[in-house]
């Protein structure tokens, strides 16, 4: 069974005020004291309970981290910088997938509420996140991931999506495209819209003189990318794009996959560009041109930004931090 507080303080000689002190303000005990409570709780193999300790708080020691798709490899990397700067601030942190899904977004909102944790990290399905005012309203500071605020009330960190569809598009028209296709969906989401925008700036830069089509898919997956491919499959050679720039790299890969399947060759046939750069991109048998986010570094912002509200002294300004994307050229997008 697991030792008590009183135990500790019985075995160390001193109240059970001090073990808490030594718990939670430790710079309020005497070196030596706090010495000889720390060797008691080792001797003993005290393990603090937590809930009892965020009970009487009022919070935890926890944030939460709601993504679009837990499945995607960005998602994780962006979790990682979260959880680097939470571990630095001696906190954890709650992963929940929303899933594309708004009804299940609400559910975790809901859920993290309840569980009192000190604030959350959220990449919303949509521009609409009900849930999310009324918690900050009620204490609970939020940040949005990859997803800017529009709000001067509101932190924020974001790539520039628009001007990531850009360089994709530029690139697959220097190439010598005149026919592109784009894949992603579904446009409700704002990255997708937003990048599907730029690529539509780099083709009015050169006076419309390519051609975009639109191929909205239902989710930003591989099983989607597969299902975009197949819908080339009835198309003439003529009406066919000669180049496609997917929204994320699972799309891509999938893209990639049904091609290959139907007997084209990337590029010589079709071009493809993906999105985030994702460790499988350039690990893939064609070797996936793709515009890379600093995803570690997005997690870590967010979550630095987040922790600065948390223990906010009134000097906390919000922020709108936007980084710079990066086009990453490989095989899949350049005839050699």
């Amino acid at each position: 069974m697991a030792a008590s507080i009183s135990e500790v303080a019985k075995h160390a000689g001193v109240s059970v005020g001090t073990v808490s002190n030594v718990l939670n303000r430790p710079e309020l005990v005497a070196p030596e004291t706090r010495e000889r409570v720390l060797r008691s709780i080792e001797s003993l193999d005290f393990v603090r309970n937590e809930s009892a300790r965020a009970l009487r708080a009022g919070s935890t020691r926890t944030i939460g981290l709601v993504v679009l798709d837990v499945a995607n490899p960005y998602f994780t990397d962006v979790a990682r910088g979260v959880e680097q700067v939470a571990d630095e601030n001696d906190m954890v942190v709650t992963l929940c997938n929303s899933a594309e899904d708004t009804k299940r977004e609400d559910r975790h909102l809901q859920h993290l509420e309840e569980q009192r944790v000190r604030g959350v990290l959220i990449t919303p399905v949509t521009e609409q996140c009900p849930r999310l005012e009324p918690m900050i309203a009620r204490g609970i500071p939020g940040v949005l991931v990859d997803r800017g605020s529009g709000q001067p009330n509101r932190c924020s960190v974001a790539v520039d999506d628009r001007m990531g569809g850009r360089l994709a598009g530029a690139h697959l028209i220097d190439q010598g495209h005149r026919r592109l296709g784009f894949v992603g969906g579904p446009m409700s989401i704002r990255q997708v819209s937003d990048r599907h925008a730029g690529t539509r700036d780099a083709i009015e830069a050169t006076k419309g003189l390519p051609r975009l089509r639109l191929f909205e898919q239902a989710s930003l997956s591989i099983q989607c990318g597969r299902e975009a491919g197949q819908q080339f499959d009835g198309l003439s050679e003529r009406r066919r794009p000669t180049a496609v720039f997917c929204a994320n790299d699972l799309l891509a890969l999938g893209f990639l996959q049904e091609m290959t399947r139907q007997g084209l060759r990337v590029p010589h046939d079709i071009a493809i560009v993906g999105y985030d750069d994702i460790v499988y991109a350039g690990a893939a048998a064609i070797a996936l041109s793709s515009v890379r986010q600093p995803r570690e570094q997005l997690g870590r912002a967010a979550a630095e930004l987040l922790i600065e509200e948390i223990g906010d002294d009134g000097s906390h300004r919000h922020r709108q931090v936007v980084f710079e994307p990066e086009l990453i050229v490989r095989d899949s997008s350049v005839t050699k």
